[in-house]
């Protein structure tokens, strides 16, 4: 959970009050007569109108900022038909994903049906999958994912190299840096194309700079002797960090709270890495974000964590937090017998194969 607003968060903000603005009229066609269509606003993540189907048409006219990017979308449907606000009249076809307009808009709806529309189509299916389901299909089901979302990442490469000089890519952006990373989006721009004065791209890149410089004072601590610090434990005793740390075992600080509900969901294969090699001389510390002791507390109990745990209750302003930098939680630190910071952020299959590569099986 971030203490800082989420990347998507700051795309909210809008473009500027002074923006040209451009009259648009979207018409389109759907099979399912009564259906409410959706006008959405990438700009802002907010609906901007609605309407019905009928005898197979809808209709959007209004107007708003000069290549505001739009989606367009059905009820009950969390993915929607891109096309920018350029002045030309759309035409969507809601029944085959199709749309005519401007050169770019068809280019851009071809380019969402055919790059992110398999990766999307095979999650769905997988998320229509009852939990049971889904474990006992994994071995199936995810090499596929896998390959699907390699395809995607290389079609979406070879778009944004051939689409470059155009507006294009802007749709994509987003996705591009959740898949990639913000270090490869910003390499994007480097080069200064097209695509890079469009608003929404220009707010992500400010994000994306922000989150890259505040990843490298976090990196930082990476190789460094760890800082000592002290927190009370669940009876209100003072402990240093120092009574746990350099003391001849491998010790996995953990950030987290009992409020997050990521760390909460991270917590079972942190316990699964503590049963299984806690014997071979591997240890957790548990810092806790919380501000009041009985949640704490609670969670505690409820997830079965047997290590040792230390807060100040001070949320945010926790000396864990100021000390290690720690600006979004769950994050931790693995420690090495003589004190020494070796790893961070270790998550999921990430933790159980470092361990795995110091411990052995």
């Amino acid at each position: 959970m971030k203490k800082v607003l989420l990347l998507s968060a700051l795309v909210l903000a809008s473009v500027s009050a002074l923006a040209q603005q451009v009259d648009y009229t979207i018409n389109g066609v759907s099979s399912e007569n009564g259906m409410k269509v959706y006008l959405y606003d990438y700009f802002s993540r907010v609906n901007i109108d609605s309407t019905q189907v009928q005898d197979g048409k809808f209709l959007f006219k209004g107007s708003a900022d000069q290549n505001v990017l739009f989606s367009v979308r059905p009820t009950n449907v969390d993915w929607g038909t891109f096309m920018f606000n350029d002045g030309t009249p759309v035409l969507i076809n809601l029944n085959d994903s199709t749309l005519k307009g401007s050169p770019v808009n068809e280019r851009l709806a071809r380019y969402d049906v055919a790059i992110t529309g398999p990766y999307s189509r095979f999650v769905h299916e997988v998320m229509a999958m009852s939990p049971d389901e889904q474990k006992a299909k994994e071995a199936e089901w995810s090499p596929k994912l896998n390959a699907i979302a390699q395809k995607m990442i290389a079609d979406m490469e070879q778009m944004f190299t051939d689409e470059a000089q155009t507006m294009i890519p802007a749709a994509f952006f987003d996705a591009y840096s959740n898949f990639l990373g913000p270090e490869a989006a910003l390499k994007r721009l480097e080069s200064k194309p097209a695509y890079a004065s469009h608003p929404m791209v220009q707010k992500m890149q400010k994000a994306l700079e922000t989150e890259v410089a505040r990843e490298a004072k976090k990196a930082a601590f990476i190789g460094q002797q760890f800082t000592d610090l002290e927190e009370a434990d669940v009876d209100g005793n003072l402990h240093k960090l120092s009574e746990y740390v350099g003391q001849g075992k491998w010790v996995l600080v953990d950030f987290w709270a009992s409020w997050c509900g990521p760390c909460r969901a991270e917590m079972p294969n942190v316990v699964e890495a503590y049963e299984k090699y806690h014997a071979k001389g591997f240890d957790i510390v548990g810092l806790s974000f919380d501000s009041k002791k009985e949640p704490w507390v609670k969670a505690i109990a409820d997830l079965k964590m047997p290590w040792v745990h230390l807060s100040d209750l001070k949320g945010w302003r926790t000396v864990a937090s100021s000390t290690y930098g720690v600006n979004s939680i769950p994050d931790n630190l693995l420690i090495d017998p003589q004190g020494k910071i070796v790893a961070r952020g270790l998550r999921a299959q990430g933790l159980q194969d470092k361990l795995k590569e110091i411990f052995g099986e």
